[in-house]
Order: structure tokens, then sequence, then C-alpha cells
């Protein structure tokens, strides 16, 4: 079957001589005089007994290529008798899939600048799909944002003010934060169920330069108890911006001067299993001012727009940048250049691959790059982007990856202690789901952990990820290297379930949390307040960004909130890689699961008043591609 422009044709050759097994297709292109290519899905091969065999190929046959085809039974390499050609397939991919550094101490990414150097296969289908400067413009026009843009570097009046941008926007999610982001319950929900629902953690001990007393938020704590009996209880927990301490504020812009701060925020679970916020602290000075609900309206409400705008560049450049871009393009371009295409770890992951390495491409070629567009609304743009990424990969480990690991580290896996965080509770059923599906394909092809250690290919798929994509990460290459099927496992849960899980919260929920601007502001262009009484609204408001600012933030979010033109979701796999009947069966077993997730899920969010449906398998996209 190939696909031509739009048209899918159907091609059969009938050959009369007796060809014995077939075990290699090749499909050869010849050079015509303008520059035309073909996509092939598969060659169906029938044998004179009636047996059908297929070949997949789900590729682009361009001039004067020569595509050999395997057929479709995954296979080790130890088991496979035709290792020549795993090995020039694989020599093959390695010139085309080479390692670069873009920038010291990040994740290596594919050796490419810009989106059209990239191997045909893994290009979008078209190019206005990955142009973010077209795609934010079309969010600011959409938007109705145009008038604004052209008030650049003009304070807000007020806060109201910004209720102008939502003239256009018909959001559930946004118009519930726009009326309610003031409150402490809405501040404190964000933590376990907002964009970035992974800074939450127990706070068993007060960190030594955090300044809290007893005294300050004894009127907070509703239990009659003591601040370290609460802390002892479990009740009390913490959002800490460490990560951002000593950071250079964005400084790409001479006429408007930006700030930063690393602030902790202080949370209490109180007797309704309420998350509030009752203390923060905006400076890491031991001496610094702790901000109170007590305290003067204007003095709090700046203070938690100080924690906010901390949340929301940690979450870009952290949790969403770091941890599911780029972090899953160094998987992808592993396993192009460590796994043969007949290889069970190969079929199992490329659907999840999908426009991965794409997206991050023109990422870096427009929009993370020197004077690109993340520089024009945030605060952590300009050369706190590398900064920001450095301290961050001093703490990206393999375990730190792992969604349940994640969870467990932060103090936050407990479902009676800390109810209501559908975060954690969905995304543990998802992971759940994957593991088994991933556990139920593996066992298919691996007998025991000697068949692991024999796989040449599995082990250096893994050494590549360890040794030269994640080179700048701890020294963990142990928790690298496979041993055991369970670790083996979890490698591949990681690319599926936990990039896809974070992924689709970090930016499918952009819009919802982050469009009324003073919820969760880009920037702040007002240094923050180290002393109480000192603020009132037009401090705010000239703290807040500016109309442009706020209208290439809009942009942005809404932009990043969008899914692709023929998104494909997880569960959904419609290139057959997979041609054998149990691995089929354990797809369909998937499928199967994924939509009890999704029952369970949708009867949930009919009793709550804000549905949380990020995590229902039926809107996660199959890959991290926008």
């Amino acid at each position: 079957l190939f696909t031509l422009s739009l048209k899918v044709v159907s091609v059969d050759v009938s050959v009369k001589e007796i060809l014995g097994d077939i075990v290699l297709v090749k499909l050869e292109k010849e050079k015509l005089l303008f520059n035309d290519q073909w996509y092939c899905r598969c060659i169906n091969v029938t044998t004179p007994s009636g047996e059908c065999v297929e070949f997949p190929c789900y590729r682009w046959i361009a001039n004067e290529q020569e595509v050999v085809l395997r057929d479709g039974k995954g296979r080790l390499p130890q088991d496979d008798n035709m290792k020549e050609y795993r090995r020039m397939e694989l020599e093959s991919r390695q010139r085309l899939f080479r390692w670069k550094e873009w920038h010291p101490g990040f994740p290596l990414s594919i050796d490419a600048n810009t989106s059209t150097e990239l191997p045909v296969d893994i290009q979008f289908e078209t190019a206005k799909t990955v142009d973010f400067t077209l795609n934010y413009l079309k969010a600011i026009t959409n938007l109705g944002l145009n008038e604004l843009m052209m008030l650049f570097q003009s304070s807000w009046t007020d806060i109201a003010d910004f209720e102008k941008i939502f003239v256009k926007i018909k959001n559930t999610v946004s118009e519930h934060v726009m009326q309610n982001w003031n409150e402490d319950l809405m501040f404190g929900y964000q933590f376990l169920n907002g964009c970035n629902p992974v800074m939450i953690s127990k706070c068993r001990n007060l960190p030594d330069n955090f300044a809290v007393t007893q005294e300050m938020v004894e009127s907070s704590l509703d239990r009659g108890l003591t601040l370290q009996e609460e802390l002892k209880a479990g009740n009390i927990y913490i959002a800490d911006y460490a990560i951002l301490e000593g950071v250079q504020a964005n400084a790409t812009d001479p006429d408007t001067k930006q700030y930063l701060a690393a602030p902790f925020c202080l949370l209490y679970k109180n007797s309704q299993n309420e998350i509030l916020p009752i203390a923060i602290q905006l400076s890491r000075q031991t001496t610094a001012e702790v901000f109170l609900p007590s305290d003067d309206q204007y003095d709090w409400m700046l203070a938690k727009m100080w924690v906010k705008c901390s949340d929301f560049n940690v979450h870009q450049l952290v949790t969403h940048l770091l941890r599911t871009h780029l972090t899953s393009e160094v998987f992808a371009i592993a396993m192009y250049r460590q796994l043969s295409a007949v290889h069970p770890v190969y079929k199992l992951l490329i659907p999840h691959v999908r426009y991965t390495i794409a997206i991050n491409t023109a990422a870096r070629e427009k929009l993370i790059c020197e004077s690109g567009l993340f520089d024009k609304a945030n605060v952590t743009g300009g050369i706190a982007v590398v900064e920001v990424i450095h301290k961050a990969m001093k703490t990206l480990t393999y375990k730190s990856l792992c969604f349940p690991e994640s969870v467990k580290a932060r103090g936050v896996d407990n479902k009676d202690d800390l109810p209501n965080y559908y975060y954690r509770d969905d995304g543990m059923m998802v992971w759940e789901a994957v593991k088994r599906f991933v556990s139920l394909v593996v066992w298919i092809y691996y007998g025991s952990d000697e068949s692991v250690q024999e796989d040449e290919e599995i082990q250096a798929f893994v050494q590549d990820v360890c040794s030269s994509g994640m080179k700048y990460c701890p020294q963990n290459s142990g928790e690298y290297r496979i041993n055991l099927l369970n670790v083996r496992v979890s490698v591949h849960v990681h690319v599926i379930a936990y990039a896809l899980c974070l992924h689709e919260v970090q930016n499918v929920t952009n819009f919802d949390w982050f469009a009324w601007v003073p919820n969760s502001p880009s920037t702040m262009r007002k240094p923050p307040p180290t002393q109480k009484g000192q603020v009132d609204m037009k401090y705010i408001m000239e703290s807040l960004p500016d109309r442009g600012r706020a209208s290439w933030h809009l942009g942005a979010v809404w932009a990043l909130s969008q899914f692709q033109d023929g998104e494909l979701f997880l569960g959904v796999y419609p290139d057959a890689y997979f041609t054998e009947q149990p691995v089929k069966e354990a797809t369909e077993t998937f499928r199967e699961e994924l939509a009890k997730v999704t029952k369970i899920i949708k009867r949930r969010n009919e009793k709550l008043k804000l549905p949380y449906w990020y995590l229902s398998p039926d809107r996660i996209p199959n890959s991290v591609a926008i």
C-alpha cells in the first residue's frame, strides 16, 4: 500500500516463478525529473499455498533509495539468522541519527539545525505544523489580542482589565480560574491538579532557611495542634523552588527589567482535606519576611503571584521541556540508532516517539533558541534557560522519571493520606495499564533474564541513552544497565507512560490554568517585596506582565494546548508493526484496560464541580509531539 499525495494506492504484482521462502523484500524507486516521494505502508506477499506474509514498512521511499524489509515477526538479535542485514541497517541509521550537543550540560539531541535537515521519516507532514511563530501569531489573532500587542510595555490598570483578554475565550476551567484564582483554596488545589502537579512534597522538617514559626501559622492550623505536631502527623506540605536561586532573570529586553524569585510555599492539609497555603517566603535568607494569609490582602495576593510565577517557569523549563521533551528525544534517538526494525522493543516504542524529534528540533530552531519566542514573555528567557536546565540535570535520574517512584519520593503516594490528588490517581492507573501491556509483550520474546543479557541491541540502546544522550546526568549508569526483565520493562514504560502522562498534563492544561494571567504570571517587572505593608494595587499591576507580554503569554499557552491534526491517542496503533497474534491479543487487552480506566475517570468526574480529565486515556496523545 502506497500513499501518493492524499491518495492511498494498492499495487498488485504477480510473479510466476517459484521464489521459495520469502525472507526479504527490497523496494527501490527510480529517479525522475522531479523529486516525488512515496510513502509505503506495507507489502503483503501471498504464497502459492495461500499463506500471507506481511512486511511492514511505514517509510518514505525517495529517489534511488533502496529499502530492505523484513517480515513483521519480532526477532531478538541472538535469535536472528540474518545478523548481517541488522548490522547494515543499524550502521545506516547511525549515519542518519547522530548525537549533537546543542548546549553543554543539556541532554544530547539530534544533529540537525533545522526541521528540513531531519531524516524524512521523522519530519512532520506539513512544515506549518511546527512553525511556532505562525502558531503563536495565529493564536493572538484568534484571541483578538492584536490591538493589545500594539500597547507593548504598557501596564494594565487593574486586575479586572485582564478580563478584556477573555472576550473571545470560552473555556470552562479558565473561567473558573478567573472567578476563583485569588482564593487560597484554588491556589492550593493547583498544586495537586493544576498544570504543574509535581512540586508538592510532604514536609517532615522545615528547611533551615525557612523562617516560618509556630506563632506565624497558628491561626491557620485547625486541629488544635502545634506546627511541629502537624509536621509529625504528616499534614504539612511544601513547594520549594530552590532551583531558581541565583538564576539570572531575562535581560533580553533593555526597556523592561524583569525579576525572579526562589520561594518557599508552606501548605497545610486541613481537617476537611483541603490544601491551603499558610506561609510564603520569597527569599532564601533566614532574615526574609514571611508572608501569611492574615497579612494585608495585597501583600498576600502578591506573595501568591510570586509563587505562581516561579511555578510557571519551573513548569515550562523543567517539568515540561526537560522531563518530557528532551528525555523522550534521547530515548527516540537511541532507539533509531541501536534497535533494528524487527526488534520487538523498536516495534513497541516507535508509535510513542512519533514527531518527538521533529517538535524538539523546531523548538530549538525558533522557541528556546537565542532571541527565540520563549524570551518574549518569560522571566526565565535568555541565559536563564541554560542555567535552569543545568541545575535540573543534577537531579535527573532514571528513578525520578518513573511515575510511582516520583510520587513516592515526594511523600504523596498514599491516597488516604492525601486524597483528591487526581493527577497521582489517574497517572498510576495509566502507568499500571501500560506496564502490564509492556510486560505481556516482552515476555512473548524474552524467556529469561539471560536472554536480556544476551541481547546486544537492547544493551547498546540503554548504553547509548546513558553514556551519550544523558551523559550530563548524575553518575547513575548502573541504573541504566539492563540485567533484569523488570528493569528493562520499566525503561519502556517510562517512554510510553511517564513522558506521555506528564506531557499531557503539562501541555493540554496550559490554557486552562495559565490563560488567566494573574493566576500564573510568566514574568514579574518589579522586585519581590521585602517588607509588609508597602504593596498596593498599583505596585501589583506594575509587577505583572504588561499588555504585550500578556498577549504573547496567552498566545503561547493557547498554541501549546492544541492537539495535532490527526492526533493518535494511547492504545491506538493504526500501523501494524507487530504481526504475531499473541501481541495483537495483548494490544487488544491493553485497549480494554484503557477503556476501563477511561470509564472510572468519567464516573468520578461526574461528581466533581471541576472535572479532571487530563489523564483520561482517550485524551492522552501517543507521543510527545506538541
